[in-house]
């Protein structure tokens, strides 16, 4: 009997044992699946409230910034977006004539975007939802104070980039005649229509603008591609954008091709109105009204796990 019962202890506890290195190799397997889906959903791209929260950060660290600083990164970024026109000329001065050689010329368009975009620099079109979205989480004076400041001090830096590139190419030998021709004939097209007309036009390219800033914080490392095919939709839709569009009217206005009110009344200030009906009066309140039920309890969960 005591051999009998020995032998049975023996048994159990191997049954045992082998029950609890299963049970350990379960949990391992979860831990090791559990990793796997954290890591697939850190690569998709995050939900509405976390991107909402990335841009309203951003934009109330650029309603932070001093005025010096702002100036300076929204004057690069006039003179950098300068490059969408030159690569346009280059485009249509090399292509051969065809169908659909517009699309093709329209691919130089994104050229002075990506500098500015992935060179963190100001633009005014990308502050039409960046700054609001602070702004409509808390409206108070001192946020619509700090908007309205960041919107001054970029669109006159950014006109004033745009202006100085424009001279530089107007009255420099900047580039090859036949480039400087190009650009002339890039800008007519891009610049003319009836006031209405150009007011609609911007609202698209405003919607279009905001869109590519709410995507860029899920886009990891396809930010380039996001911004070459929504910056390209606007050149080949023919949308206007004031500031990108700024270097065509201000070459034209300096080559004498139109005259200041045709500069302002035909251009800027349509432009300016349609951009930001689009980038904040539509795309930035959709942006907010789709989470502003889901913050509250965002931020209830944060506190109740910091507890």
């Amino acid at each position: 009997m005591p051999k009998t019962q020995a032998h049975e202890k023996s048994q159990a506890q191997r049954k045992t044992q082998a029950q609890e290195k299963t049970q350990a190799q379960e949990e391992t397997q979860a831990q090791e699946d559990r990793k796997k889906i954290e890591h697939v959903e850190r690569r998709s791209t995050p939900p509405s409230p976390i991107i909402y929260e990335a841009v309203r950060r951003n934009g109330e660290e650029e309603m932070a910034r001093p005025a010096w600083s702002l100036w300076w990164s929204g004057l690069a970024a006039g003179l950098s977006i300068s490059f969408s026109l030159v690569a346009q000329a280059v485009l249509m001065r090399y292509l051969p004539e065809m169908g659909g050689r517009e699309l093709l010329v329209a691919l130089g368009y994104p050229v002075g975007f990506l500098i500015v975009i992935l060179g963190r620099q100001q633009l005014f079109t990308e502050n039409t939802i960046t700054v609001v979205l602070p702004v409509m989480a808390a409206l108070t004076p001192a946020n619509f104070g700090a908007a309205a400041r960041n919107w001054a001090i970029v669109l006159s830096a950014n006109l004033t980039g745009t202006l100085v590139s424009a001279a530089f190419a107007t009255f420099l030998p900047a580039v090859p005649p036949e480039i400087f021709d190009a650009m002339l004939q890039v800008s007519e097209h891009a610049i003319g229509g009836a006031w209405f007309d150009v007011t609609i036009r911007a609202i698209g390219a405003g919607f279009l603008m905001a869109t590519l800033v709410w995507m860029t914080p899920g886009a990891g490392h396809s930010q380039a591609l996001v911004i070459l095919v929504m910056t390209w939709l606007i050149a080949a839709g023919g949308f206007a954008h004031v500031v990108a569009g700024s270097i065509e009217a201000w070459f034209l206005l300096l080559n004498a091709r139109i005259g200041i009110g045709a500069f302002v009344g035909e251009f800027l200030l349509p432009s300016l109105v349609g951009n930001v009906v689009g980038g904040t009066v539509i795309f930035a309140l959709l942006a907010y009204a789709q989470v502003m039920k889901e913050i509250p309890a965002r931020a209830e969960t944060g506190n109740r796990n910091q507890r």
